[in-house]
């Protein structure tokens, strides 16, 4: 990422987004927990890039590079905390469930930045217990460093309806399936499958959020039906596509 900027404090306000516009990879000497109300936010740093939908947020920790991009209008939410409050205990970027209350409490707290009511404090201290309780989620595609796995990774974001075997990409791509299929869950941390199935959920959450139709999302995005889309879709994220730019 060339041009990192430094920024010591990590802002809290809120802002909106438009499809497509982002935020150049920069720092702060602060955490930072990021939400996005509307649309699909994705963060990206060296390591990969975690993506949330309305109910999830991402904890980028103080000194990660990262830039952000929007899919969707995004009305984004970001609350800085100081480098010794660390409610997660995390020193690495995590996608976070968000359930209403701490929904509630990240728009109150991001609403009015300078308000230093003992209010405001209160919900402060709510709010950062909330976070010590939110689950973290698997929703990142991690960036991989070995080249015969870059270009397998590549095609497929090219293409992720593209239905071939992991044979016939290791085939491709130069090297052996037992290769490429060590390469995913070493540098990766998943199997083949699993990364497949986090990619196109991205590609799925991208499109949704530009109102592409549930159909035409499934068939784009390589699945072998809407049903199963869906359903892949719930477990994943706890709604149906369907209802995606409808929701809080």
């Amino acid at each position: 990422m060339p041009d990192i900027r430094h920024s010591p404090e990590a802002p809290t306000r809120t802002q909106a987004m438009t499809p497509g516009e982002r935020i150049d990879a920069h720092r702060h000497d602060d955490h930072q927990v990021v939400y996005a109300g509307s649309g699909v936010l994705a963060v990206t740093t060296q390591a990969g890039t975690w993506f949330a939908p309305g109910n999830r947020a991402i904890w980028v920790p103080a000194g990660c590079v990262h830039a952000h991009r929007a899919h969707g209008h995004l009305s984004l939410h970001l609350l800085g905390l100081p480098a010794d409050t660390n409610p997660l205990g995390l020193d690495t970027p995590a996608v976070l469930s968000v359930d209403p209350l701490l929904r509630e409490l990240i728009l109150a707290c991001t609403r009015n930045p300078h308000d230093d009511s003992p209010e405001r404090l209160r919900l402060r201290a709510v709010l950062l217990d909330r976070l010590r309780a939110s689950p973290q989620q698997p929703v990142q595609l991690p960036t991989p460093t070995d080249p015969r796995l870059g270009a397998v990774c590549d095609a497929l974001h090219q293409d992720p309806a593209d239905a071939r075997t992991l044979a016939a990409l290791a085939d491709a791509a130069g090297a052996g399936e037992r290769t490429l299929s060590r390469l995913f869950r070493r540098e990766l941390g998943m199997t083949f499958p699993q990364w497949r199935t986090q990619l196109r959920l991205y590609h799925a959450l991208r499109m949704l959020a530009e109102d592409v139709p549930v159909t035409t999302v499934a068939h784009r995005c390589g699945w072998s039906s809407t049903s199963t889309f869906i359903d892949v879709f719930r477990r994943a994220f706890g709604y149906t596509p369907g209802t995606h730019n409808r929701r809080p």
